[in-house]
């Protein structure tokens, strides 16, 4: 098979939407739930929705979770959306304490239950609709062509604190100032949904097919 980007299937979230965003900027993809694609992909997304245990025993039962850790090791472009960044973490208190691959040093956290805005204005939780991504490294290769402060879709009641900061991509404001993108090495992770952020998402799933190499294009 010619080189592709493999979307990791888990039971969870709707990896169809991703999958579909992805070819409509001419990525080549494969939805997998294998670990033999995973490691014959030229990079790997794992999108999701849903509880933060639920998913890690679901990659461990279907032995994807071991083909991850090896991919992201072997500097394997790796794009985590919504789940797909907080599993990085070391740990989650969704739902109790939980361990995650520990990629990323820090914690997956609530918004706290009564957050408001800076006018003191009563925010829901959970954190649903379109907000601001503040960009703090510039030369990411996801963010080429996407303004600063750009507006991308959201839907989470959790978030990350990564311990080092030095590791943040991109700030948003919802409440408190969470870190909504990660980037180290090979890896980029967003907390917002690029398939469903319209333009500016679309930008940014090409530039990680321009990432994983021109081959993944279909022309």
């Amino acid at each position: 098979m010619p080189p592709f980007v493999a979307v990791v299937d888990y039971g969870r979230g709707n990896l169809r939407s991703v999958a579909k965003a992805l070819e409509s900027v001419g990525i080549r993809v494969k939805i997998t739930q294998t670990p033999a694609d995973i490691k014959d992909a030229w990079a790997l997304v794992v999108p999701g929705q849903g509880a933060f245990d639920d998913c890690m025993q679901t990659l461990e039962e279907r032995g994807l979770l071991s083909a991850i850790e090896q991919a992201i090791r072997k500097g394997k472009p790796y794009l985590g959306i919504c789940i797909g960044l907080q599993i990085l973490y070391t740990e989650s208190e969704e739902h109790g304490r939980h361990q995650g691959l520990g990629v990323i040093d820090g914690r997956v956290v609530r918004f706290t239950e009564n957050p408001v805005n800076t006018g003191n204005i009563p925010l829901k939780i959970p954190h649903m609709g379109w907000n601001q991504v503040r960009q703090e490294k510039i030369d990411a290769p996801l963010w080429a062509g996407i303004p600063d402060e750009g507006f991308f879709y959201f839907v989470h009641s959790y978030y990350g604190m990564p311990d080092n900061s030095r590791q943040v991509a991109g700030w948003t404001e919802y409440g408190a100032t969470f870190a909504s993108a990660v980037y180290r090495d090979n890896l980029f992770a967003v907390q917002f949904h690029p398939e469903k952020s319209q333009g500016l998402g679309l930008t940014l799933l090409k530039n990680f097919g321009k990432w994983a190499g021109k081959e993944v294009f279909t022309s």
